[in-house]
Formats: C-alpha cells, sequence, structure tokens
C-alpha cells in the first residue's frame, strides 16, 4: 500500500491553511496561530514548518514580529515536493529509480526495471496536483457594515 506519512499530510494541512488570505501577497504566520487554526499540536505544526523551510516551500523570519510565509504560491508548489520533503524520494518498490536499492531479488527478479514507468507515472500524477488543488477554495466574506460607525459618520 502506498501511504504518507502522518507529516506529510498534516504538511498539505499546514500549507493549504498558511495559503488562506494569501492570493495577493504571502501572510507571514506563527506557529502558535497555525496549530490554532489546524487543530495540530503546536510542536508539530514547528517541526512541520522547520521541515518545510529546509525544503525551501516556506521562509520563516525571527524575531518578535517573525514567523513563517509560503516561498511561492500554492498553485506553484506541487504535492510531489511536499512527500519528498518529508518521506523522502518517491519509490513504488526498492528497485525503482529513487529506490533504497535493499531488495534482497534484486539480481534474479523477473520484473526488475518494469517497475519504473510505473513509478514515474505515479510521479508525474504528483507532481500534477498542487497544494492550491488540495486547499479549499477561498470564501468571499460578505461585507457587513458596523451599525457603530455609520452612527459615528452620520453625527
Amino acid at each position: 500500500m502506498l501511504k504518507l506519512s502522518k507529516l506529510t499530510d498534516y504538511a498539505v494541512l499546514v500549507l493549504a491553511q498558511m495559503g488562506q488570505g494569501a492570493a495577493h501577497e504571502p501572510i507571514w504566520r506563527t506557529a502558535p496561530a497555525l496549530a490554532a487554526r489546524t487543530g495540530l499540536p503546536e510542536p508539530t505544526v514547528a517541526k512541520v514548518l522547520k521541515i518545510l523551510a529546509q525544503a525551501s516551500l516556506v521562509e520563516g523570519m525571527r524575531g518578535a514580529r517573525g514567523g513563517y510565509r509560503l516561498s511561492r504560491p500554492l498553485s506553484s508548489i506541487g504535492l510531489a515536493e511536499v512527500i519528498v520533503a518529508f518521506d523522502g524520494p518517491i519509490a513504488l518498490t526498492a528497485c525503482v529509480d529513487g529506490g533504497d536499492g535493499t531488495c534482497h531479488s534484486e539480481g534474479t527478479c523477473p520484473v526488475r526495471g518494469r517497475w519504473d514507468p510505473v513509478n514515474a507515472a505515479i510521479k508525474r500524477a504528483l507532481a500534477g496536483i498542487t497544494i492550491a488543488n488540495l486547499a479549499p477554495p477561498e470564501r468571499a466574506v460578505p461585507f457587513i457594515p458596523d451599525p457603530a460607525f455609520h452612527r459615528v459618520a452620520a453625527e
């Protein structure tokens, strides 16, 4: 079974949350704020952000006004990039390009090399899906006038 790690799943969630409201310009977000909005524990969010920063998917800034922001729009961050950052190379079996090469039947395997086209197709499919494809669409927030504002403006 092909299965992503929990951290990869959390990374997609954190990236999708970081993209909310950041359509025109990346917004700086803190780990505590992202933890509150995603429901993930703060240490987990901090760990995810650190790995995302190492993969250049987000950029961080230290200090009192610091935080993290997307390094580029969600529409240009491929799911494959996130998977590789957290789970390593995408490889269905040990003998495919990018595999760990630990197959004990490598020398006598009748299907050796035949998995490569399948693995390449899966890589292409995952690269063609962006985090923007997985993120919920931006919801338009209706304008609701503040009655106190209108009262003051009218006086």
